[in-house]
Order: C-alpha cells, then structure tokens, then sequence
C-alpha cells in the first residue's frame, strides 16, 4: 500500500520524538499496567525502552513500504520476547506493553497531525493496525517457545534430581535439592501397572499426564513424580497420609489398573530407602496375587520378611524347580496362597474347575515335596515364589 504524501509528512514529523515516546511508553504509559511497576528499573530504562523506540522506528521507516513487516524485521521483538520469558514476565503483560505501545504512538501521530491532515492520519492508523497482529503473533509465539523450552529444562532437571534421590545417587543436604522443596518428613509411592498400556508413547504420555494431575490434587501440592508405562515412582513432600481409594482413582484417571505402594519417610535422609521398600512391597503385593489396590508394609509384613535374601534363599527357592517349566502350576499355587488356600476361589479366579485346582496342588506337592496342608509347608512355598520372583 503506497501512502500519501501527506501521510509520509505527518509521520516524518514524528521522527524527532522516537526517544521522548519510548520514554513516556517505559515510564509513564506502562506504570498503568499490572506487575509493571515491580519490574526491576533497568528493565524499564534500558531494555523495555529501547523496544518501544525500536518499535517506533520500525513504523516510522516502513511507512509507505507495500510489506511493512518484511522477513527479520521482527527479530528484535522476538529477541526481547524471549529474554522476557527467562525472566518470568507474564505474558499477559508483555502483550499489553505492545498493545498500549500502539495507542501511545497513535496519539502521538494524532498530536503532530494539522488540519486538514484528517485523511492522512486515517493511512497511518491503518498502517499501524495492520502491522500490529504481526508484532503480537510473534512475540506471543516466541514468548511461548522459550517459555516451553526453558520449562522442559526444568522438568528435565527435577526428574534427573528425583532419580538421583530415589537411588541413593544424590546425598540429602545437597544443594540443588533445595528446588525440590524436601525438608521435613515425604511419602513415598511406587506406582503398578499389572499389565503396561499396549500403546502408542503419545497415548501413554497422555494417561501419565492425567496422572500426575489426580496425584497433584489428591495431595494440594506439586507432587515429584517418575512416571512411566510401568508405573512409576512418586515423593510427595509431604507428611500427608494417602487415601485409601488412592489405586482407584489414578485407576479411573488413566484408565489402567494401577496398584500404590506407600512408605513414609522422616526426612529427605530416608526417602532412598522409603522408595526402595515402596518398589518390593509392589513387587510382593504382585507376586502374592493380591488384587490391585494401596498397599503398606504392615498389609505384606510376613511376605516381605519372607522374601529377604540369606544363606538359605537359594535352597528355598529351589524347592520350586521341579515345576519351574510348568507356569500353569506356579500360577495356581500363585493364586491359592493369595486366596488363603480357598480351592473354590482359586477355581474362580482361574477360570477353572475346582478339581482340576486340587490336580495342580497335588502335583505340585508330589512334584516338589512341599505339603501345602501344613503351616510350614505354605510358609515354605510363599517364601519360594518371593525369593523367585525377586530374581526375574
């Protein structure tokens, strides 16, 4: 769009004031807005207002051009935009600095305007409207990459610092811990899924997210998670207590069946062990064939005192080799220790007739030696499936 001459005249008129109108948008103009009067004054006096005169300018000099806003004229506002967003700036108040910025110019334009020059302040305007949703678009657009990528790098960070101190890794007291908010007491939740989602990773990052976001409300704070298709691990810094339909509502939001083990923690020194307990107790609850649910150490005590590796675990677990080629037998005997030996539950959580329950149990016991009738002979097979499933 070709100007007038008379637009180019009252627009060159506005030259000599460049300076004076980056100073009232960075001083006066913008103290209207809210948050802008806390900015730091250099902010204000070097860096908001050399983009406000870099503003001024770019209209000024492009005024009359058929594409006002040609490739990299945008660059310096998208330079800005970015460090505004290391920065912490809302967006909201970055975009009402340019939006204000418009106005200021526009009034500035109206101010030098003669008689007369009605139609020639109209070109300019439109100019200036025009060329407004480009500023916008990109400084929106790269405020909210930066804001993305720095977020990432955070996230990265607190997962690498969460791993770090779930396996021992990072020693409490260390100093980047101080970004994880750990201080007094934490819970810790290892997360389960019997059977990973046969998924896509955008569908499972998905259902973690949505994760993630029960854990967060559950406990009124940003949780620390590892999330994963296994599951996942979890330290809440907190002292809270989880509720005990915890399992079923991350079951609901993510739409998988998922067990939680919880272990309490004292302070940022125990939650290494907190976690690694919060891990076997998962691993018993599911070898036990204990059906989904939150699970605590006192609900698995004699299993995990049982699963405890010394100078006999290889001699137990071996009782179970005779049928360790024979998996329909170990998950029956599997399912009848986690139904205390009631045949006709284990018939029905098999899908199974309970005669053929009784078959299996006898072989197992012809096979192995273990007499299942016995306290010590159940004592011996649970102990064997612990210590077994511990080496897979």
């Amino acid at each position: 769009m070709s100007l007038s001459p008379e637009a180019r005249s009252l627009a060159a008129r506005c030259e000599p004031r460049v300076n004076e109108l980056a100073r009232r948008m960075a001083r006066e103009s913008f103290e209207e807005l809210p948050g802008y009067a806390e900015l730091p004054d250099d902010v204000k006096d070097l860096e908001i207002a050399a983009t406000a005169r870099h503003g001024v300018r770019l209209f000024l000099r492009h005024v009359g051009a058929p594409e006002p806003d040609r490739s990299g004229s945008h660059r310096v506002f998208r330079e800005r935009a970015a460090q505004r967003a290391e920065e912490g700036m809302p967006l909201h108040l970055l975009l009402r600095t340019h939006a204000l910025g418009v106005y200021v110019l526009w009034q500035a334009l109206r101010d030098v305007a003669r008689p007369g020059e009605e139609a020639a302040l109209v070109e300019l305007v439109d100019i200036l409207l025009r060329s407004h949703p480009g500023i916008v678009g990109a400084v929106a657009e790269t405020y909210l990459d930066e804001r993305s990528a720095l977020e990432a790098e955070q996230r990265a960070q607190q997962r690498s610092l969460v791993r770090g101190l779930l396996d021992g890794m990072v020693p409490p007291g260390h100093v980047l811990l101080d970004q994880l908010r750990l201080e007094g007491p934490a819970l810790v939740l290892a997360l389960g899924l019997d059977r990973p989602p046969a998924e896509g990773p955008v569908a499972v990052r998905r259902r973690l997210r949505r994760v993630q976001t029960v854990l967060d409300h559950t406990f009124g704070v940003d949780v620390l998670a590892l999330l994963d298709g296994d599951g996942g691990r979890v330290i809440v810094p907190d002292d809270s207590a989880p509720p005990e339909d915890l399992s079923r509502r991350l079951s609901k939001a993510s739409g998988l069946q998922m067990r939680v083990a919880a272990v309490p923690a004292a302070g940022p020194e125990d939650i290494t062990d907190a976690g690694r307990t919060a891990t076997e107790i998962l691993r018993i609850a599911r070898a036990c064939g204990m059906p989904p649910g939150l699970h605590r150490l006192d609900d698995v005590l004699l299993e995990y005192h049982l699963s405890r590796r010394n100078e006999s675990s290889d001699r137990i677990a071996a009782l179970l080799d005779p049928v360790a080629e024979r998996p329909e037998l170990l998950e029956t005997l599997r399912t009848h220790l986690a139904h205390q030996q009631d045949r006709r539950a284990t018939a029905a959580a098999l899908g199974l007739h309970p005669n053929t329950v009784d078959n299996r149990l006898a072989k197992i016991a012809d096979q192995t030696g273990i007499d299942l009738s016995s306290p010590r002979g159940t004592a011996l097979a649970l102990a064997a499936l612990l210590l077994r499933d511990s080496e897979s």
